[in-house]
């Protein structure tokens, strides 16, 4: 009986201890996630104001702004977040799909609470980028960059 109870304690611990490790390095890559993303969307962020506050309308500015972060995003998150080795192609697609899912995620995020409801859209698109970002980060983890199972 003794032997049993030593056998789960030891399984016990290596189970703890595997989830702490793997806490780790996803609080590393949320971190090296949230330093890219703080860059590149404050950036684009001042571009978006610019913008808008000459002309642009809010849902065109945030499309084209998108398109141009979600490009920068993946190089850096790909090389320096989740250092991933795989193959272009499998992640190229699938990033693809989570970056269009963020990008609509975005655009409803604007036509509720700008057009429906009546918020200022700078506030709106401020609070959009911090959403869509978390959003990305766990799909990204999850999706997009985890390590290819068969």
């Amino acid at each position: 009986m003794a032997m049993g109870k030593q056998v789960l304690a030891w399984r016990f611990w290596m189970i703890a201890k595997i989830d702490r490790s793997a806490w780790r390095k996803t609080s590393r890559q949320f971190l090296r996630y949230a330093l890219i993303g703080v860059v590149t969307n404050l950036g684009g962020y001042t571009l978006y104001i610019l913008l808008t506050h000459w002309g642009g309308t809010p849902k065109l500015t945030m499309t084209a702004l998108y398109c141009v972060g979600a490009a920068l995003s993946f190089i850096a998150n790909r090389r320096l977040t989740f250092q991933h080795q795989g193959m272009m192609a499998f992640v190229g697609i699938r990033y693809l799909i989570v970056q269009g899912s963020g990008y609509l995620l975005n655009f409803l995020l604007l036509v509720v609470f700008v057009d429906w409801w009546g918020f200022a859209h700078q506030i709106v698109q401020a609070t959009a980028i911090i959403v869509v970002a978390c959003y990305l980060f766990v799909l990204s983890k999850i999706f997009v960059f985890a390590p290819h199972r068969l």
